[in-house]
């Protein structure tokens, strides 16, 4: 890496493409069920062409702002860089979700650096395109909301106990590996208050940041699902952890960490 990176200009910039993808892709929803254009893992792991469109647009914009920087999308938009930042992109984080109209999808930002132990988010952003929320946060400098376009910093309130714990999850489309998580989701389902399955991973971490939700388990997320929404969450005070420490593609857990204890052990005793 050549120069000094401000994580809070990458930030900024985040919000600045976030918003005009939001807009995108809110103009671009017909009225109705959206039409798929591809499956991806399964036939019910879906691709809209907007998926593919709010991709070419925040790739478009990112790169044009910062040309050395890599880029890390969901739909396929690879690019290596040579600053020591790449971009991990999420266009529509709950597509399912954006093709029936149900409103929890987002445009997912985060921007990581190099260094000498491997890539570290340092800045993310998410905004539920169907309802205008915005999150972000800085690696060391906290996260926060926007509320009437002002920013409000964000603290993982106090949880309740276990059994009394709202938890989010979510799972794969590839049938053969469903059974696993929808049998582990059956053995904590009667240890926690309840268990909701919202459709957007992004979305899931920033209602830990927010006590929206107390706890969140899931499997079989790609970076771009986690790392902007992980970062919010971490910031905000929570513990973002997978079975043996930083969270990956086999797990994610997540709670105050209050709580995160007692939770990822019977996370653990589940079956996850």
């Amino acid at each position: 890496m050549s120069v000094a990176v401000d994580p809070h200009a990458l930030v900024e910039l985040a919000r600045e493409v976030g918003l005009e993808a939001a807009a995108l892709v809110r103009a671009r929803r017909p009225k109705g069920r959206v039409g798929v254009a591809d499956t991806k893992s399964s036939r019910v792991d879906v691709v809209t062409e907007v998926d593919r469109a709010s991709e070419e647009l925040i790739r478009e914009r990112l790169l044009a702002a910062r040309p050395d920087d890599g880029f890390l999308g969901e739909e396929g938009g690879g690019v290596r860089g040579t600053s020591g930042v790449e971009w991990v992109v999420d266009p529509i984080d709950g597509t399912v979700n954006f093709v029936y109209g149900i409103p929890a999808y987002a445009v997912s930002i985060a921007a990581r650096l190099d260094g000498p132990d491997g890539a570290t988010e340092v800045a993310g952003y998410v905004v539920n395109i169907a309802t205008g929320e915005e999150w972000a946060a800085v690696r060391g400098a906290g996260a926060w909301r926007w509320s009437d376009d002002e920013r409000r910093p964000l603290h993982a309130p106090e949880p309740p106990p276990l059994a009394e714990a709202l938890v989010g999850t979510g799972f794969g489309y590839l049938p053969e590996r469903r059974r696993e998580p929808g049998l582990a989701v059956a053995q904590l389902l009667p240890q926690v208050r309840d268990v909701r399955r919202i459709g957007a991973a992004a979305l899931d971490l920033c209602a830990l940041a927010d006590g929206t939700l107390d706890a969140y388990v899931e499997q079989g997320l790609q970076p771009w699902d986690r790392a902007a929404g992980a970062l919010v969450a971490r910031e905000a005070g929570v513990r973002v952890e997978g079975l043996d420490g930083a969270p990956d593609g086999r797990l994610v857990m997540a709670a105050h960490p209050a709580l995160a204890g007692e939770y990822f052990d019977v996370v653990r005793a589940c079956g996850f």
